[in-house]
C-alpha cells in the first residue's frame, strides 16, 4: 500500500500539483467531459488547491474558477483563479460580490471531508452534513444543465443522499476513481444536467366580481 501511495505523491509533485487528490477529478472528468473551455467553476473546500488548479488548466485563460475554503491554500494560481477564504454558507462580502461577478456556474465541485475521528458512524454523519451544505450551495449557484462533483464517505445514510440528487439532476453516477486509496470509504457522486427550482409564480388576482355584485 506504502508503494502505491507513493505512485501518485510522487507524480503530484512532478506534475507540480500541491496533493495527490487532483488525480481523482481527472479520473471523474475525463469520461464526463465535466470541464471545458470557457466554463466558470466553483470548487468548495478546495485547499490546497489541486483541484482549483486542475480546473483552471481544463477551463483555459477564457474560463473562471473560484476556489473557496477556510483556510488559505499557499499555492500559485494563474489569472484566471480567484481563490478566497471564508465559509461558503455564511459569505462574507468579499465571498458574496464573487460568487455575483464569476458566477453562475457550470461546475460546482466539492471534495470537502470532515475532521475524522475513528468512529465510523460520526465521520459518516459529518461527511453527509458537508455533503448537504455543498447541495445547498450548488442549488443556488449553479445554470441550468450544469453539474455537481461531490465527496461523500459511505454509510447508511450515503443512498438517500444520492437519491436526493435525482430530484435536482438529470443523471446521478457513483465514482470511486482508482487512485482513492483502496482502503478509503470515500466515493464521489457526479450530478449533471441540473434542473434549477421553479420560480415560485405570484398568487393570481381574483376574477372582477359581475357588475352590481355584493361582496361578503
Amino acid at each position: 500500500m506504502k508503494t502505491y501511495r507513493d505512485h501518485y505523491f510522487k507524480k503530484a509533485k512532478q506534475d507540480n500539483y500541491p496533493a495527490r487528490s487532483v488525480y481523482k477529478l481527472e479520473e471523474i472528468d475525463k469520461p464526463a467531459r465535466l470541464l471545458f473551455a470557457g466554463a466558470a467553476v466553483l470548487d468548495l473546500g478546495a485547499c490546497p488547491g489541486s483541484w482549483t488548479l486542475y480546473a483552471a488548466g481544463r477551463v483555459g485563460p477564457a474560463g473562471r474558477v473560484l476556489g473557496i475554503d477556510l483556510h488559505p491554500a499557499g499555492t500559485a494560481f494563474p489569472g484566471n483563479v480567484t481563490y478566497l477564504t471564508g465559509d461558503m454558507l455564511d459569505p462574507g462580502p468579499e465571498i458574496a460580490e464573487a460568487f455575483a461577478r464569476l458566477g453562475p456556474f457550470d461546475v460546482v465541485l466539492s471534495d470537502m471531508a470532515p475532521k475524522t475521528t475513528g468512529v465510523k458512524f460520526t465521520d459518516q454523519a459529518r461527511s453527509l452534513e458537508l455533503c448537504q451544505a455543498a447541495l445547498s450551495v450548488a442549488v443556488e449557484r449553479l445554470k441550468p444543465g450544469g453539474a455537481f462533483v461531490v465527496k461523500i464517505f459511505q454509510g447508511p445514510d450515503a443512498p438517500a443522499f444520492q437519491k436526493g440528487l435525482r430530484d435536482w439532476f438529470d443523471k446521478v453516477r457513483v465514482a470511486k476513481p482508482k487512485s482513492s486509496r483502496a482502503e478509503s470509504k470515500e466515493i464521489f457522486y457526479v450530478a449533471t444536467g441540473f434542473r434549477p427550482p421553479a420560480a415560485e409564480l405570484p398568487e393570481p388576482d381574483p376574477p372582477p366580481l359581475p357588475h352590481g355584485a355584493a361582496t361578503a
